[in-house]
C-alpha cells in the first residue's frame, strides 16, 4: 500500500497556484469569485451532513479555500470522515492517463484512501460500510469523456445500493453552461469514457450531471437514491472559468492551463490517430505534432487559416515531445515534428468540439494526400471518444467538416431540451 501525496504539500501547490495564475490572469476582475459548493458547505459549518459519517470522493481539486476539503472535513466536530475514494490520476492528480490509482492511507489523518481506478472502478459495499452519506467534490471540465463523471455514475449506482445519501459538492463547468456540442453517445459506444447519452461537450455542472443522470434514468438502480447538491454561489451560464475569478487548479496533468481545458472536448480526437498530441509538452492539445515534412504540415495549417477559425489563430512549430508528469512515454518521445499551435485570439467565441472537428479533418485529408491509409490509428477510440462511428465514417466518406458539425445538430438540440429540468443555474 503507499501512502497518497497530501494534496497541501507547499510546493506542489505553490506551482499549481503559478500556472493558475498566468492561466486566467487573476486579479485583473474586480468581481467576488464564484463560490464552490465545498465552500458553500464550509461556510455553513457543514451543517448539511451534521451527524453523518462521510465518505468523500477527491483529489487534489477539492480546495476550500488554502485547506483541502479532507482536512476540513476531518476538523469539522459535526461530522466523522469515514474513508476517502481517488478517481483516475490519483489523489494527486499526477497518475497518467490510464495509469491505475493506487490505495492507501491518508498520512495526516489515519484515513483509508480506496482506488477508483485499479481493481475495482466502483466503491465496493465493504467500502461503503457504516457510511451515511458518499460525497463529490472533483473539478470536472465539461467534456463527456473525462473520466470523473463516470466514476461519479459508478459511485451513485453503488450508493444507491447501500442505502447510502450520495452529496454533490458542485463547481463550476469550465467551457460554461450554454455551449454544447458534439455527438450525443450511441449505447452501443458507451465506455468507461463515455458513460451517458450526452452531447461531447454538454454545458452542465456537475451537479446538474448527477440530476440528468438520476431523473432520466440514464444508469440502472438510481431510482432509490438519495441525492442531493449544494450549489455554486454567484456562478451563471454564461461564464467561462476566466469569468469565475478563481484560480485554475490542473485537474490532471495534461490539462494545466484553462486553455488547455478549453480545447480539449475537440482537440482529444487526436489521441485516437498518428500524432503526437502534445503530451510530453508544456502544451498538450493546443499543439500537435505531427512526422511530416514540414511543408505538408504547412499545408494542414494554410487550411485552417482559410477556414477563419473563430477565436483561435493557428501556427506552425516544431517540438520534441519528453517524458513529463503525466505523460511518461509520449508518442513520438525524443523525434523532432514539425506541428501545428492553436493560440487563443477570443475565448468567448471559441467553439472547441467544432475546432476539434475542422483540425481533424484537415490533418486527415491531408494524410490522404500522402498515402497514409492508417492515419486513424486507435479507430476504437476514436469511436469511443466521438460516442459513435459516425465521425469515423464521415471522414472517410469525404464529409465536410460543415456537414459533419451539421449530422448532430438535430440530437443535440433534443438535448439540450430534455436536459432543462436538471438546470439549477
Amino acid at each position: 500500500m503507499v501512502s497518497p501525496f497530501r494534496p497541501d504539500t507547499g510546493a506542489f501547490w505553490a506551482l499549481l497556484l503559478a500556472v493558475g495564475l498566468l492561466a486566467t490572469g487573476c486579479g485583473t476582475d474586480t468581481r467576488p469569485p464564484v463560490r464552490t459548493g465545498a465552500e458553500v458547505l464550509a461556510a455553513n459549518n457543514f451543517a448539511a451532513l451534521q451527524g453523518e459519517r462521510v465518505g468523500l470522493i477527491v483529489n487534489h481539486t477539492a480546495r476550500v479555500d488554502t485547506a483541502h476539503l479532507i482536512d476540513r472535513v476531518a476538523r469539522a466536530p459535526t461530522v466523522e470522515l469515514g474513508t476517502i475514494f481517488a478517481p483516475e490520476h490519483g489523489l494527486r492528480g499526477t497518475a497518467g492517463a490510464g495509469q491505475a490509482v493506487e490505495s492507501g492511507r491518508d498520512p495526516r489523518t489515519g484515513t483509508p484512501v480506496h482506488s477508483l481506478y485499479g481493481d475495482t472502478r466502483r466503491p465496493t459495499q465493504e467500502m461503503l460500510a457504516g457510511l451515511d452519506a458518499l460525497v463529490f467534490d472533483v473539478q470536472d471540465v465539461g467534456a463527456r469523456f473525462y473520466t470523473y463523471t463516470t466514476t461519479m455514475g459508478l459511485a451513485m449506482q453503488a450508493a444507491a445500493e447501500a442505502n447510502v445519501r450520495f452529496v454533490v459538492l458542485d463547481r463550476p463547468n469550465p467551457l460554461g453552461g450554454t455551449y454544447t456540442s458534439g455527438f450525443v453517445l450511441d449505447p452501443d459506444h458507451e465506455s468507461f469514457v463515455g458513460r451517458y447519452p450526452i452531447p461531447v461537450a454538454h454545458g452542465l455542472t456537475v451537479g446538474e450531471l448527477t440530476r440528468l443522470v438520476k431523473g432520466k434514468r440514464m444508469l440502472p438502480g438510481l431510482d432509490s437514491l438519495s441525492l442531493s447538491v449544494v450549489n455554486l454561489d454567484g456562478w451563471d451560464r454564461a461564464m467561462r472559468w476566466p469569468d469565475t475569478g478563481r484560480d485554475w487548479t490542473p485537474p490532471s496533468p495534461n490539462l494545466p492551463t484553462w486553455e488547455t481545458a478549453l480545447v480539449y472536448p475537440g482537440m482529444a480526437f487526436f489521441e485516437a490517430v498518428d500524432v503526437n498530441e502534445g503530451r510530453g509538452t508544456a502544451h498538450p492539445f493546443l499543439q500537435i505534432g505531427l512526422p511530416w515534412p514540414a511543408s505538408e504540415v504547412q499545408a494542414v495549417v494554410d487550411t485552417l487559416r482559410g477556414r477563419s477559425l473563430p477565436g483561435i489563430a493557428v501556427d506552425t512549430t516544431q517540438y520534441t515531445p519528453q517524458p513529463r508528469t503525466g505523460a511518461p512515454t509520449p508518442r513520438y518521445e525524443g523525434h523532432s515534428l514539425h506541428g501545428l499551435r492553436l493560440r487563443i485570439t477570443d475565448r468567448t467565441a471559441v467553439r472547441p468540439v467544432e475546432l476539434g472537428i475542422h483540425t481533424l479533418h484537415a490533418t486527415y485529408q491531408q494524410a490522404q494526400v500522402r498515402g497514409d491509409s492508417a492515419f486513424i490509428q486507435r479507430p476504437t477510440h476514436l469511436d469511443r471518444l466521438a460516442g459513435t462511428d459516425r465521425l469515423r465514417r464521415l471522414l472517410r466518406q469525404g464529409a465536410s467538416p460543415s456537414n459533419i458539425v451539421e449530422s448532430w445538430q438535430a440530437s443535440v438540440d433534443r438535448f439540450r431540451e430534455e436536459r432543462g429540468p436538471s438546470l439549477l443555474y
